[in-house]
C-alpha cells in the first residue's frame, strides 16, 4: 500500500486529511456516476457595492474564428530537367575472369559446379522451386472466374481539356505546318515552322524547326536548323532518333539527334522537288531508311536516306496524261499494304496508286473526285484500312476503295475552311477535324454524323496541322500564330467499347452497299436516257435503206409511174371511145333531118 499526505495552510487553521491506495490501483481511469445537485455556497449581492461602478455603454466588436492569412504571388524559374544514360556492363564475375572471353566462363562455371556449397544451394532451391510448380500446376493462377462479364462504361459526356501550349520562341512568329509524335511514348512532338505563303516571308526570319518535351512548354529540348524552312516533319518509326523533313525549297533533308542539329543527309537541288515538300512520309521496309515526299510540283520522290543523292524512284501525277502532274499536298500509306499508296491533289482529286506495277502507265490505279479544293489530309481507317478518310473544302468524307463515284459518309459543309484531319488510333468510329476559324471538332459516325460530338475552340487563329498520339489520349494542334496545343480528350474519346468494333464494321459496309446500289440505279437511269435520246435522234433523222429496202422502194415508184402512165393514157381511149359510140348516133340524126321536108313536102 501507498500513503500520501495532503496539508493545507491556512492564517487560521491547518487541514490534514491522509488517503491510501493499493498500488496496483495506480494509473486507472477515474469512474463518475450521477448524483443530486448540492449548493456549495451562496454568495447573496450586496447593494452597496452597486453604487461603485457605471454602466459602460454598449458596443459591437467583430471576431473571426480562422486565422488571418496575406496572400503572395511570385514568378519562379522553372526547373529544367535533362535525360541522360549510361552503358550497362555485365558484372559481378572476379577480376580474373573476363566475360567476353567463353573460355573463362565456361573453367569458371565447372569450378562453381564442382563446389559442394553449390550443389547443397541448388538441392535446397529445388525442393522450394518444386513445390511453387506443384502449387501452380494445383491452383490456375490465370484462370478467369468471370469471363463473359464485361467493364461497365461510365458514360461521360464528351470532353477536352487544355494540358499545355508550346510557342514559338522566335521574335516573328511562323505557322507549325506538321506535328509528329515521339514513336516510343507520347513524350516529345517534333513540330515545322515556316511561312507558307508565296514571297510572303518577312526578313530575318528563322529558319529553325523545334523538337518539344510535353512536360516542358518554355524551352524546347532539341533544334533542328535546316537549309531552309521545313514544310514537313517525320519521325522514324524504327529508329527514334532519325527524323526526315520536306523543306520549302524543294529539298529533302535526314537528321539523327545523336549528331547535332544540322541535317546529316540532304538531297541535291536537282534531284529534288521544284515546290514545297508539304509531305514525307516512312516506308515499311527491312531497312527502315525508305521513305517518299510529295509536293506541289506533281512529282511524287522514293528516297534511301542512306544515299540522297538522287530518288530512287520518281512518279509524275499524271492522270489525263497530259504531260503535266497534278499538285500534290497530302499522302497516306499504310504498312499493311506496302504496295499501295495514295496521294491528295490541289486539284480536289485522290490519286491511288500502286507502287510495283508492271509498266509506268498502270502505276495510277484510281481516281476519286473527293474535294472541289485541295485535300488536305488523306488517311486510312486504322482498323478497317479499305475505308479512308480525306478532309477539303468545307467537307470531310470518307470513302470506300470500291466506289470510285461518291463518298459513302460525308459531313454537313462547315462555315469555316477545313485545314487538316485524321482518325482516332483506338476508336474505328471517330475521326478528328481542325477548321481556319481555331475550332477542333471530333466526329463519331456511330452517333452523330450531322453534327460533331465535340467542338472546341483551341486557339483565335487558323489551325494549321492536327495529329493524335498512338494511345488516343492527346491531340496536338499546330495554329498559325507558331502555337502548338495539346488538349486531353476525355476517357468517352479515346476508350474502346467491347462492341464497337463490330458496330463501326456493320454500318461502314452497310454505307457502302447502299452507296452501290444508289450508283447501279443513276447508272440505269444514266443509260435509260441515252437510249431514249437516241431513238428521238433516230426519229428525227433520216434513216439510211437497207438493200432490201432499195430494191422494195424502186419496185414501188416502178408501179406508182406505171400507174400513172396508166391514167394519163386513160382519158384519150375514153375520148376515143366515146367519139365512136357517137358517130352512128349522129348519121342516124343526120338522116332523120333529111327526112323531114320529104315528109313536109308528101304532106
Amino acid at each position: 500500500q501507498h500513503r500520501a499526505a495532503l496539508h493545507l495552510t491556512t492564517k487560521m487553521v491547518d487541514i490534514v486529511y491522509v488517503y491510501q491506495r493499493k498500488r496496483r490501483d495506480f494509473g486507472r481511469h477515474g469512474y463518475f456516476s450521477d448524483r443530486n445537485a448540492e449548493l456549495i455556497v451562496d454568495i447573496t449581492p450586496d447593494e452597496s457595492q452597486k453604487e461603485m461602478y457605471i454602466e459602460r455603454d454598449s458596443a459591437e466588436n467583430a471576431v473571426q474564428n480562422t486565422k488571418e492569412f496575406s496572400e503572395h504571388e511570385v514568378n519562379t524559374e522553372r526547373f529544367e530537367t535533362s535525360t541522360t544514360g549510361i552503358n550497362h556492363t555485365e558484372g559481378g564475375w572476379p577480376k580474373d575472369v573476363d566475360p567476353n572471353e567463353v573460355e573463362h566462363v565456361m573453367r569458371y562455371r565447372k569450378k562453381i559446379e564442382k563446389d559442394e556449397s553449390y550443389v547443397q544451394a541448388i538441392l535446397h532451391l529445388g525442393a522450394t522451386v518444386e513445390h511453387c510448380i506443384k502449387q501452380n500446376n494445383a491452383i490456375d493462377i490465370y484462370e478467369d472466374y468471370f469471363p463473359a462479364s464485361t467493364s461497365d462504361l461510365v458514360l461521360e459526356p464528351p470532353s477536352a481539356r487544355t494540358i499545355n501550349v508550346y510557342k514559338d520562341p522566335n521574335a516573328i512568329k511562323r505557322a507549325a505546318t506538321s506535328i509528329s509524335w515521339y514513336p516510343d511514348g507520347a513524350r516529345k512532338l517534333a513540330v515545322a515552322y515556316s511561312v507558307t505563303k508565296f514571297q510572303g516571308s518577312p526578313d530575318n526570319v528563322s529558319l529553325n524547326s523545334y523538337i518539344w518535351d510535353i512536360e516542358s512548354p518554355t524551352t524546347p529540348e532539341h533544334t533542328l536548323t535546316p537549309s531552309s524552312p521545313l514544310v514537313s516533319l517525320e519521325y522514324n518509326p524504327k529508329d527514334v532518333h532519325v527524323l526526315v523533313g520536306g523543306q520549302y525549297n524543294g529539298q529533302v533533308a535526314v537528321w539523327d539527334l545523336r549528331r547535332g542539329m544540322r541535317p546529316v543527309e540532304l538531297s541535291t537541288i536537282e534531284k529534288s522537288h521544284r515546290d514545297p515538300v508539304f509531305k514525307t512520309r516512312f516506308l515499311q521496309s527491312k531497312t527502315g531508311t525508305e521513305c517518299f515526299s510529295c509536293s506541289t510540283d506533281g512529282q511524287v520522290l522514293w528516297w534511301d536516306i542512306r544515299n540522297m543523292a538522287e530518288p530512287t524512284e520518281t512518279l509524275l501525277v499524271d492522270v489525263d496524261k497530259s504531260g503535266r502532274g497534278l499538285g500534290c499536298c497530302a499522302l497516306e500509306f499504310e504498312g499493311t499494304m506496302p504496295t499501295k499508296f495514295m496521294v491528295g491533289t490541289e486539284q480536289g482529286s485522290v490519286v491511288a496508286g500502286n507502287r510495283k506495277a508492271k509498266n509506268p502507265g498502270e502505276r495510277i490505279v484510281a481516281t476519286y473526285p473527293a474535294h472541289v479544293g485541295p485535300v488536305y489530309a488523306l488517311e486510312r481507317n486504322p482498323f478497317f484500312t479499305k475505308f479512308f478518310l480525306s478532309v477539303g473544302d468545307w467537307t470531310a468524307r470518307v470513302w470506300c476503295e470500291d466506289i470510285r463515284e461518291s463518298p459513302i459518309i460525308s459531313t454537313p459543309p462547315s462555315r469555316s475552311y477545313l485545314t487538316d484531319g485524321c482518325w482516332s488510333p483506338t476508336r474505328p468510329g471517330v475521326f478528328c477535324t481542325s477548321r481556319s476559324d481555331g475550332y477542333l471538332d471530333v466526329w463519331d459516325i456511330l452517333f452523330h454524323r450531322t453534327s460533331p460530338t465535340l467542338s472546341v475552340q483551341v486557339c483565335e487563329s487558323p489551325i494549321s496541322s492536327l495529329r493524335m498520339q498512338e494511345q488516343g489520349r492527346y491531340v496536338a494542334c499546330g495554329a498559325e500564330d507558331g502555337s502548338v496545343t495539346l488538349l486531353e480528350l476525355g476517357e468517352g474519346l479515346h476508350r474502346l467499347a467491347p462492341s464497337e468494333k463490330p458496330a463501326v464494321s456493320a454500318a461502314l459496309d452497310r454505307d457502302t452497299a447502299r452507296e452501290k446500289l444508289l450508283i447501279s440505279r443513276m447508272r440505269e437511269i444514266a443509260l435509260n436516257q441515252k437510249q431514249e435520246r437516241a431513238r428521238s435522234a433516230k426519229r428525227d433523222e433520216p434513216a439510211e435503206d437497207t438493200p432490201e429496202e432499195e430494191a422494195l422502194k424502186a419496185a414501188e415508184e416502178a408501179f406508182f409511174s406505171a400507174l400513172d402512165d396508166t391514167k394519163q393514157k386513160r382519158p384519150v381511149a375514153v375520148a376515143e371511145e366515146k367519139q365512136e359510140s357517137s358517130a352512128p348516133a349522129a348519121a342516124a340524126a343526120a338522116e332523120a333531118e333529111a327526112d323531114e321536108p320529104d315528109a313536109e313536102a308528101d304532106e
